[in-house]
C-alpha cells in the first residue's frame, strides 16, 4: 500500500484527532488493535504502472496494487471490476442470466502521454493514467458518464471491507431513474437511497429501504441515455447529488466493486440490455392476467366458498383466489388447519369447476415442533440457516421459533421445490405466494436475521451481510424450479415480496404493505412504473390499500389503475375475527358486518359496485393487447409499463411529470389519484392521439384538459394502432374466444400492431404452436389499408371479427375485403367518424375509399 494514495485514519473517542499513516502502522503492530478499534484504511488508485490485455478484457494496475478490470461485453456494455488486494474475485452472479454472451465486437484499444483508450462502434471508454479515473464518451466525444474521485474502498482494522464505491460527475440538469420500488418522484436526483431488503409495513413516499433491492438506474442528459447495473448483494448505498455538489455516488458495504455501464442511447435500448444481461421471464399462465381477490385472511372453507359464489353471482370476472397463513395448521407450511379445510381437496377442485385458481401463502420461516415434519426432514437434512457456531439460527415470525432454509444451496433449493408436490400434484394449488421473505423476523431491532448468520452461498461460505439481499430471490427461485420439475409442462405462477436484480426470471412482485389513501394510490403509480423500467414489469399492489380501508371512489380508482398493472390483485388486512367463532357461526350482527368490511368489488354498495364492475370487465377486454405486451417483454426486454419521459426522453415538457405512463405499444395511460377529479390536464406527446374508443384526436406535444368521469379514466390510442379485444368473461377459460374485436384508428405513416395468442398454460408456443397476427395500417386523405398477416400453428377458436374504425377522413364509398365489395353494418356518412364491419377473420386486406 502506498502511504502518499492511501491513508489510515484513527479516532479516538476522548482525542479526536488524526494520526498520520506510519504512526498508526506502527502502534497497532506494536500495542494491538484494541487501542483503535475505529482504525480504518481508505483506498484509491494511484497511478497506473501497468496493463494487460485479454480477448476483451483489458487489467490495469497501479502502483499501489489496485486493480481494474474493464471488459467489453457488447458494443454498448462495459463491465468495470476493481480489487485492492491481489486478484479479481470469484466470478458468480444469481443476477447475471446463465444464457447471456458476450459479443464478438471490434474494439480499439490506443494508448497515449495521458490516457488508455479503448473503443467500440458505439462507445469511447477513456482510463486517465494518473489516477485510474474512468470515463465513458460517445464515440463522437460527448461526455455520458465521467468519474469524479473515482474508485475508492474503506477497510476497517477489525471490521473487515465496509465500503466500496465509486464517485460519478453529476452535471447540473441530469435525471435519474430506476433502482426498482423506491416511493420517490420519477427523477431520483437531490436524493440517496439505500438497498437492504426490509419488511416495511405501511411505508410512506419518505420510507427507505423498502422490500426489494434492485441497484439499477438510470441517467439522462443532454438527451443521451445510459445505465449502470452495481451488481453487489451487500446493503448498497446510491446517492443522486443530495448535497448539490454535481456528485453521485453508489457503493456497498463489502464485496467487490462489480458495476456494468450500459450505453443506450435511448432508455428503452438501455432496458431490453439489461434484460438480456439479468434474464427475461417466460410467459405467465393465461389466468394470472386475471383478477385476483385476497385478504389477510379468508377462512373458514365456507367463507371462501361464499366469496366465489359471490362473484358469479354478481358477475364480476375474478381468476384467483387466495388464502393467507390462516389456511395452515398454526402456520405450519405446507399444512392445512382441518378445522377450517376438513377436505382441501375437494374445495379447490370445486373451485376450479367455477373457475377459480387458487393460490396459496408460503413463508420461508418453518415453526420449530418435533412433531412437524417439514421441521424435522429439514434438520435431518441439514438444509437451515446456522450461527457460526453451527447452531441452527431460530427466531420468531408468525410461529414464535421459526428455522430458515439456506436458499443459496443447490441441494436446500430441491428439497424445498419437493416440499410443494402434495399442493401442486395432489391438491391442484395453482399458483404460490412467498411472503415475508427479506427475510423478516419479528420483536428484534433490525427485523431481519443477524449479519453473522452463515450461508453456503454455492460452495463460498458468505454472512448474511452479502446474502441477506438475494435471500428472497432465492426463495423464489427454489419455488420456481420446484414447480417446474414438479410439472414440467405448465407455466409455474409465483409471487414474491422480496427480491433482487434478475428475480424476474422466477416470480411476479407486489409493492407490499401500503395503506388505503389518496397518497399511496399515486406511490402505487410511481412504484410500477419504477419496477417495470427495472427489470420488473410483472408488477402489481395491493389494491385499494392493505392497511385501513378505502372509500367507495378511491377503491374504483385503484381498480382502474390496476387495469393496467400485470398484476391485478386486491388485497388487504381484514379483520381477522377469530377462525374458530367464525367456524361456528357464532359471531353476532355487529362482528358479521365488520368482517365483512372488506374489500371485494361490491363492499362499498351503489355506484361504486357498478364501477368495479365495469373496470374489471375493461380488464379481461384488453387481455390479448396485454398478452401481446407481455410475449414482447419476455422476448426483447421492453418494460410494459414506462413513464412517458422514458418514452420521449428529448421532450423537455415531461420532466418531472410522473402520473401518465404508457402501457404496451399503443395505449397512454392518465389515472385519476386524487379526489373528486373530474377533469385534468394532460399533456400528449409527439403524434396524433385518440381518445379510446373515439374519433376524438388530440395533436401531440401540447397540454390537454380531459374531462374525467368516475366511470372512466383518461386513455389515449397512438394514431394507426390496432387494439385487440376478446369479449367479457367471468374468467379467462370461461369458453372458448368466440369473436375477436378489433378497434382501428386512422393514421397516414405505416404502422404494425401485433396480436399473439397460444393456449395460454403451457410450453407449446416454443414449439411454434401459437398465432401471431400483424396488423399493417396505411392511409392517405381518401384510402385507408388494412392488412392482415399470422404465422404459428395455433389454431383459433374464433372465426367472427368486429371491426371499429376511428377517425377516417373522408366518407366510405367502398370497402373491399381481398378484393370483394362488403358492406358496412355501420358507416360514416353521418358524421359519427366511426365505421363498424363484420367479417369472418381470415381476410388478407381491407381497403376503405
Amino acid at each position: 500500500m502506498n502511504e502518499e494514495t492511501s491513508k489510515v485514519i484513527v479516532e479516538k473517542e476522548v482525542e479526536k484527532k488524526k494520526l498520520d499513516n506510519s504512526k498508526v502502522a506502527d502502534m497497532a503492530q506494536v500495542e494491538g488493535h484494541e487501542r483503535f478499534p475505529d482504525a480504518y484504511t481508505i483506498y484509491k488508485a494511484d497511478e497506473i504502472e501497468s496493463v494487460r490485455v485479454e480477448d476483451h478484457s483489458f487489467f490495469f494496475k497501479c502502483k499501489n496494487g489496485i486493480i481494474l478490470k474493464i471488459e467489453v461485453l457488447t458494443n454498448r456494455m462495459f463491465r468495470l471490476r476493481y480489487a485492492i488486494k491481489g486478484d479479481i474475485q470469484r466470478d458468480f452472479s444469481y443476477a447475471i442470466d446463465e444464457g447471456f454472451t458476450k459479443k464478438e465486437i471490434k474494439i480499439d484499444f490506443e494508448e497515449n502521454a495521458e490516457q488508455y483508450s479503448i473503443r467500440t462502434s458505439k462507445i469511447w471508454c477513456r482510463i486517465s493514467k494518473s489516477k485510474m479515473l474512468v470515463h465513458f464518451y460517445t464515440i463522437n466525444g460527448l461526455a455520458i458518464l465521467e468519474d469524479e474521485e473515482g474508485f475508492s474502498a474503506k477497510e476497517m482494522i477489525l471490521g473487515g471491507l465496509v465500503d466500496v464505491g465509486v464517485s460519478k460527475k453529476s452535471p447540473e440538469g441530469e435525471q435519474y431513474l430506476g433502482l426498482g420500488d423506491k416511493a420517490f418522484n420519477l427523477n431520483l436526483r437531490g436524493q440517496k437511497f439505500e438497498n437492504w431488503c426490509t419488511d416495511a409495513f405501511a411505508y410512506g413516499k419518505d420510507t427507505d429501504p423498502l422490500y426489494r433491492a434492485i441497484p439499477f438506474y438510470y441517467g439522462l442528459q443532454n438527451g443521451e441515455s445510459y445505465g449502470v447495473f452495481l451488481d453487489n448483494t451487500y446493503r448498497s448505498h446510491f446517492d443522486f447529488d443530495s448535497k448539490e455538489k454535481q456528485v453521485m455516488r453508489f457503493s456497498a458495504a463489502g464485496g467487490e466493486m462489480n458495476y456494468y455501464f450500459i450505453y443506450g442511447p435511448k432508455m428503452t435500448d438501455v432496458a431490453t440490455q439489461y434484460m438480456e444481461l439479468t434474464g427475461k421471464p417466460e410467459l405467465p399462465p393465461i389466468w394470472a392476467l386475471g383478477f385476483h381477490q385476497c385478504r389477510w385472511s379468508y377462512y373458514p372453507e365456507s367463507r371462501v366458498r361464499e366469496l366465489c359464489n359471490t362473484f358469479r353471482e354478481k358477475k364480476i370476472p375474478c381468476d384467483a383466489v387466495y388464502l393467507d397463513i390462516d389456511y395452515m395448521d398454526g402456520y405450519r407450511c405446507f399444512t392445512w388447519n382441518k378445522d377450517y379445510f376438513p377436505d382441501p381437496e375437494k374445495m379447490i377442485d370445486d373451485l376450479s369447476e367455477q373457475g377459480f385458481s387458487t393460490v396459496v401463502m408460503i413463508d420461508p420461516g418453518l415453526k420449530v415442533d418435533e412433531e412437524y415434519d417439514v421441521y424435522m426432514d429439514g434438520k435431518e437434512k441439514d438444509v437451515y440457516c446456522k450461527r457460526p457456531d453451527g447452531e441452527i439460527m431460530m427466531g420468531p415470525v408468525w410461529p414464535l421459533n421459526c428455522a430458515f432454509p439456506d436458499y443459496t444451496k443447490e441441494k436446500v433449493r430441491k428439497w424445498w421445490g419437493e416440499k410443494y408436490r402434495d399442493l401442486y400434484l395432489n391438491k391442484n394449488i395453482k399458483g404460490f405466494w412467498n411472503d415475508m421473505n427479506e427475510p423478516a423476523v419479528f420483536h428484534v431491532h433490525k427485523a431481519t436475521f443477524p449479519e453473522d448468520i452463515r450461508h453456503d452461498y454455492e460452495g463460498e461460505s458468505c454472512s448474511h451481510k452479502k446474502a441477506h439481499n438475494i435471500y428472497g430471490m432465492q426463495m423464489s427461485r427454489a419455488t420456481y424450479e420446484g414447480l417446474k420439475t414438479l410439472k414440467p409442462d405448465q407455466r409455474p405462477f409465483v409471487i414474491t415480496r422480496a427480491t433482487y436484480s434478475g428475480g424476474q426470471r422466477f416470480a411476479t412482485l407486489w409493492t407490499g404493505d401500503n395503506v388505503a389513501n389518496w397518497k399511496h394510490l399515486r406511490i402505487a403509480n410511481r412504484q410500477c412504473q419504477r419496477l417495470s423500467i427495472s427489470g420488473f414489469s410483472f408488477v402489481g399492489t395491493d389494491i385499494g390499500g392493505f392497511a385501513e380501508r378505502p372509500t367507495g371512489e378511491l377503491m374504483v380508482r385503484w381498480l382502474q389503475l390496476g387495469v393496467f398493472h400485470p398484476l391485478y390483485r386486491v388485497h388487504s388486512i381484514g379483520n381477522n375475527i377469530d377462525g374458530t367463532t367464525a367456524l361456528n357461526a357464532k359471531l353476532n350482527e355487529e362482528e358479521k358486518a365488520r368482517d365483512r368490511m372488506d374489500q371485494e368489488p361490491w363492499s362499498f354498495g351503489e355506484p361504486y359496485t357498478t364501477l368495479a364492475r365495469q373496470a374489471i370487465e375493461f380488464r379481461y377486454q384488453l387481455i390479448p393487447y396485454m398478452y401481446t405486451a407481455f410475449r414482447d417483454y419476455t422476448l426483447n426486454g421492453k418494460p410494459l409499463i414506462r413513464p412517458l419521459l422514458f418514452e420521449y426522453q428529448t421532450d423537455d415538457n415531461l420532466h418531472g411529470r410522473d402520473r401518465d405512463f404508457m402501457f404496451g405499444e399503443n395505449l397512454l395511460i392518465s389515472p385519476v389519484v386524487r379526489p373528486a377529479r373530474r377533469k385534468q390536464k394532460v399533456y400528449i406527446p409527439e403524434g396524433k392521439w385518440y381518445f379510446m374508443n373515439t374519433a376524438n384526436v388530440f395533436e401531440g406535444r401540447q397540454f390537454h384538459t380531459i374531462h374525467t368521469s368516475l366511470s372512466q379514466i383518461p386513455i389515449f390510442v397512438k394514431e394507426g394502432a390496432v387494439i385487440p379485444e376478446y369479449p367479457v368473461m367471468q374468467y379467462t377459460n370461461e369458453r372458448p374466444v368466440g369473436k375477436l374485436i378489433l378497434h382501428v384508428y386512422f393514421g397516414k405513416l405505416k404502422k404494425e400492431s401485433n396480436l399473439y395468442e397460444d393456449n395460454g398454460n403451457d410450453y407449446g408456443y416454443q414449439e411454434g404452436h401459437y398465432c401471431l397476427t400483424r396488423f399493417i395500417t396505411e392511409g392517405l386523405d381518401t384510402y385507408f389499408l388494412l392488412k392482415r398477416e399470422t404465422e404459428g400453428t395455433f389454431p383459433l377458436t374464433y372465426n367472427a371479427c368486429q371491426i371499429f374504425i376511428y377517425g377516417l377522413p373522408f366518407v366510405v364509398n367502398s370497402c373491399l375485403v381481398d378484393e370483394h365489395e362488403v358492406e358496412l353494418s355501420n358507416d360514416n356518412s353521418t358524421g359519427s367518424n366511426i365505421c363498424e364491419l363484420n367479417i369472418l377473420t381470415g381476410f388478407s386486406k381491407i381497403v376503405f375509399q
